[in-house]
């Protein structure tokens, strides 16, 4: 058993607020700056105080002892790259605006790392020649930089965050499947210790590149990522990455074609309310630019296009849509009024629910006029089908046919099968068994180590602060002093006590503060314990508060070191 320094808050770095910062948007951000765990740098970039930082390792810690016990290596890449591999990857221009950039004095180009699948598998490349070599797992827990647009919610969304990248090399697609099935386990495990209420969902794969992919998601008012899961089974998916099978034909006979005068409707709204329809009978296009081609897709009028889902379906294409001068440019293209019947030099990509035999009314491409009774497969063809509108409540679940929930959650870990296009970018070949070269198939994972100190702050925290699990948390008990010389002489011998039996103890000996004040303080730093010596100092009896329940307990010291030695986590 290790004997622990006492941290005194006299001594501590670590300036609490009463108000919430005037930029705060999520329950993390308010409180982890209010609590003097971080503090704000630059946009999107923050400093760890002391507190913060004791946080940060305890996650790392925990992220570093699984990772090892599944004979991963730890290793360190550097942060500033070249910019070459990147090309060759083609992440480069992937990447776009996210990617800081800068020269050396010699002109030549570099980056900040956002993710290192190009770095490590040229370090595997040169170390590794033999099938005799792998399989390999590599990893590191290192700063990343992403030029996020608009850096908000604090730690969640920053330039500069923490992250566990690990890779796998293998020389089968078997031995990739157990790598993956490792590190999924793992992943379990690490979430688990850290007290993370956590899902994992199929998801998609992204500029990452790869086949199969799936996210671990915190849930928690204040996450970015939407995802779904069905109550009757146990589907569970990012939005981007739900698929429905495509509807049965129709083979219900149609009257022929009609076109309508309908002036001033460019919209389904107007359309709908002028016809009398309700929108589900509408076909709404949508005119986007792939890679600067015009192409049309069409959903329900009911439905919106998700450009996110869009943009994966077709990437790495880039996605954008049309804009006023594009139809300066196609006149057969009338703007608001666009059907796909009749349409020229223009693919037609459409949602499932536009099957075949299905009748809508929509666009006649010409100015305030629409068609109604036009039939897919009569007379519109749909080139390709694709799921692209924006998932709601109630859909049906791809896999039992119940209504879907939606819910919002923070992405804390996300795992990737890349397979081998890492190691055809750069020729990552083994001697194998048979004395020819093979080629090597690849593994990504990653974890958001910063941004599951905020993922345990959404989903923890209550109306008087943070509160942490005992894994993470910066200290295991919190001492308060509350009064002078008598108090302050049972809290001291309190702390030492705590230390000498290997806990880790805050002790609040500040001077000239009120006992109120430090007891604010302790509900909203969070630690998982809180002693009080008060009122009863002069008998020894002390007030013992368990942060997470807001029990409260009068009993003497003994009895209450006792009982905090009792629950103090394995290995303190």
């Amino acid at each position: 058993m290790s004997t622990h320094h006492v941290q005194r808050m006299s001594r501590l770095m670590a300036k609490t607020l009463r108000e919430d910062p005037a930029d705060a948007e999520t329950l993390s951000h308010r409180l982890l700056v209010r609590a003097g765990y971080v503090r704000r740098s630059s946009a999107g970039v923050w400093t760890w105080l002391p507190l913060g930082k004791r946080v940060l390792d305890n996650v790392s810690r925990v992220v570093r002892e699984e990772m090892d016990a599944i004979g991963a290596q730890e290793v360190l890449l550097p942060a500033l790259l070249p910019k070459e591999p990147y090309e060759v990857s083609g992440r480069w221009s992937e990447y776009g605006d996210l990617l800081f950039r800068l020269k050396d004095r010699k002109g030549a180009d570099y980056l900040l790392g956002p993710t290192h699948e190009e770095i490590f598998t040229l370090v595997v490349k040169d170390q590794c020649t033999s099938y005799k070599d792998l399989p390999v797992m590599l990893y590191q827990i290192q700063t990343k930089y992403r030029d996020e647009a608009r850096p908000r919610s604090g730690v969640l969304r920053g330039r500069e965050f923490q992250m566990k990248d690990s890779y796998s090399f293998d020389v089968s697609d078997e031995g990739l499947e157990e790598s993956y099935r490792l590190h999924r386990e793992a992943y379990v495990r690490i979430f688990e210790r850290l007290g993370l209420d956590h899902r994992i969902v199929s998801a998609v794969s992204g500029a990452m590149g790869g086949s199969a992919s799936e996210e671990f998601l915190a849930p928690a008012g204040a996450g970015e990522d939407t995802f779904v899961d069905c109550p009757s089974c146990d589907y569970a998916a990012n939005t981007e990455a739900v698929t429905f099978a495509p509807a049965a034909p129709v083979s219900a006979e149609h009257p022929p074609l009609e076109e309508v005068d309908t002036p001033d409707t460019p919209t389904i709204e107007t359309l709908a309310a002028h016809l009398g329809v309700p929108a589900s009978a509408t076909l709404k296009n949508l005119l986007v630019k792939v890679d600067g081609e015009i192409v049309a897709v069409g959903v329900p009028g009911d439905r919106e296009v998700d450009l996110g889902k869009l943009g994966e379906h077709l990437a790495p294409a880039v996605v954008e849509l049309v804009t006023a001068e594009d139809f300066t440019d196609r006149p057969d293209l009338v703007r608001g009024y666009v059907g796909p019947q009749g349409l020229e030099k223009v693919r037609y990509l459409a949602d499932p629910r536009v099957a075949p035999g299905t009748a809508w009314v929509t666009g006649a491409n010409k100015p305030d006029t629409h068609a109604r009774n036009v039939v897919c497969g009569r007379d519109f063809e749909v080139d390709r089908y694709l799921d692209v509108v924006v998932v709601e409540p109630g859909d049906p679940c791809p896999s039992c046919g119940a209504g879907l929930r939606l819910d919002r959650a923070i992405e804390i870990g996300h795992i990737f099968q890349l397979g081998r296009k890492y190691a055809d970018a750069f020729g990552l070949d083994v001697l194998g068994r048979e004395g020819k070269p093979v080629r090597v198939t690849m593994g990504s994972y990653g974890i958001g180590v910063s941004r599951a100190v905020a993922a345990l702050a959404e989903q923890t925290a209550d109306e008087r602060g943070l509160c942490w699990p005992a894994a993470v948390a910066p200290a295991d008990v919190h001492v308060v002093a509350a009064g002078k010389a008598v108090p302050l002489a049972l809290a001291e011998q309190a702390a030492t006590a705590l230390a000498a039996s290997g806990l880790r103890v805050l002790l609040d000996d500040r001077p000239g503060l009120s006992p109120g004040v430090k007891l604010t303080d302790a509900e909203l730093i969070g630690v998982p314990w809180i002693l009080v010596a008060g009122r009863r100092s002069a008998d020894e009896v002390v007030e013992l508060q368990n942060r997470a329940t807001g029990t409260r307990e009068e009993l003497p010291l003994t009895e209450a070191l006792a009982r905090l030695r009792e629950a103090a986590p394995a290995g303190a």
